[in-house]
């Protein structure tokens, strides 16, 4: 069973190739769903944040509103320290259980992809067996984030501008695949490498059944 981590910046596509991934019949974990299941009410990591963020980042009916979260963790590095080290533990633990769970199963997923969007910040290079990075140009970047999420031009770039340079994910990325092309060319494009991975393992392609 190969791990392959995907990775990139915010709004670069790196969801978009990660389900093209599972569409060519590769197992998915998402990070991000793990990190939003670790912070319903009741959870541990919930408790967590609540108690060092107060209960300004709460909605009316007690869950956490990222939103609120996001504008306070985004304009100050400590508070997003904080907040990834009350929820990177628990999203590690449960990649982590996924891949045990796998691994001892009668027919383990041949290719696992994790999207993990902080892989290289939080140093979890070690949980993978080669890297995948997505990039678009920080234009890009922009417009997606300001579509998909309504927030100001400003806010945006706070975002981008918090995570790690996307040169330097690329540089110490094993592959890249740019999304500054039509969705066909990228869905080509990750099908080649789908099966070049599973060709440098001695796999035999296990594709969708349907």
């Amino acid at each position: 069973m190969r791990v392959v981590g995907i990775t990139g910046g915010i709004a670069t596509g790196k969801s978009t190739v990660a389900a093209m991934f599972q569409e060519c019949g590769a197992a998915l974990i998402d990070a991000d769903a793990l990190s939003r299941a670790a912070v319903v009410p009741c959870q541990p990591a919930y408790h967590a944040v609540v108690a060092q963020f107060g209960t300004s980042v709460l909605r009316d009916d007690g869950t956490l509103d990222r939103r609120a979260l996001g504008a306070l963790v985004f304009r100050d590095a400590e508070a997003r320290r904080r907040l990834e080290e009350i929820i990177h533990p628990h999203v590690v633990q449960a990649i982590q259980r996924q891949l045990v769970e796998w691994r001892a199963s009668p027919s383990p997923p041949r290719l696992v992809v994790v999207e993990i969007p902080l892989l290289y910040e939080a140093g979890l290079e070690e949980m993978v067996d080669t890297v995948v990075v997505v990039s678009s140009e920080q234009a890009t970047q922009l417009q997606r984030l300001i579509t998909r999420t309504g927030l100001a031009p400003e806010e945006a770039m706070l975002r981008i501008a918090a995570q790690m340079p996307l040169s330097e994910k690329e540089a110490r990325a094993a592959h890249v695949i740019s999304t500054e092309k039509p969705l066909h060319a990228v869905r080509e494009e990750v099908c080649k490498l789908y099966e070049e991975l599973l060709a440098e393992e001695g796999i035999e392609r296990d594709g969708p059944t349907s």
